[in-house]
């Protein structure tokens, strides 16, 4: 594509950018550390054990990251009916013909690799629409599970609301193991988010991985 044919539209709003980015580093923060109270390090030191408080770092880390997490996710949403037309909640909840008629060309592209024709969507497009509102799905999940642990052991406002949810899951070790798996869901979901993007700046050339950083993305201009 020529330069002169190309027009540069502002997509991502600051805070979608900012939501974006926050969300990445707490859930690496909860990754990393969540495996750890899961499966704990044995460090041996000649110290005094008082003198070693890494595991109660690793789980202040773990739980401010919890907060982080879910009150970036309550902005997002509030976001989703604020923010510009790109950001708009029904972008997540495929209701049209033509949503539906483009997930299928999404899955030609990214899944069968039977179409290589650029997309015409300039925001997320139907399928990535989809994804995401079913990560905001484990995103709640992990959310109520994670306070629902932390309630035992906290006196905070917040985590009592859900303390309802260790005893409707059958025990503080069923809520465990599924909290644990929703983690490798999320370590699952980044492996195939980061390609994806990577993969369609390659195909669509319209900036997509640039664009979480400075908003713009370049589209073809219309005759």
């Amino acid at each position: 594509m020529k330069d002169e044919k190309i027009k540069r539209i502002y997509v991502w709003q600051l805070p979608v950018r900012f939501y974006h980015w926050l969300n990445f580093l707490a859930i690496i923060t909860l990754i990393i550390t969540g495996y750890l109270i899961g499966s704990p390090l044995a460090i041996q030191s000649s110290s005094e054990a008082s003198f070693s408080y890494w595991f109660g770092t690793i789980r202040f880390l773990h739980f401010s990251a919890a907060f982080v997490f879910f009150f970036n996710f309550l902005f997002r949403i509030y976001w989703g009916f604020v923010g510009n037309k790109y950001a708009d909640w029904r972008n997540f909840i495929p209701t049209r013909k033509e949503q539906f008629k483009e997930i299928l060309d999404v899955l030609k592209v990214d899944i069968l690799q039977v179409k290589v024709k650029p997309l015409r969507s300039i925001g997320h497009n139907a399928l990535a629409g989809l994804t995401y509102f079913l990560t905001f799905l484990a995103f709640l999940f992990q959310s109520v599970t994670g306070f629902g642990m932390y309630s035992a052991m906290s006196d905070s406002f917040l985590p009592k609301l859900f303390a309802w949810i260790v005893p409707l899951m059958g025990g503080d070790f069923a809520v465990r193991q599924w909290h644990h798996i929703m983690m490798w869901f999320f370590i699952i979901f980044a492996i195939v988010h980061v390609y994806l993007v990577f993969y369609h700046d390659y195909v669509e050339g319209r900036g997509v991985t640039s664009s979480m950083v400075g908003g713009w993305k370049f589209i073809e201009k219309e005759d």
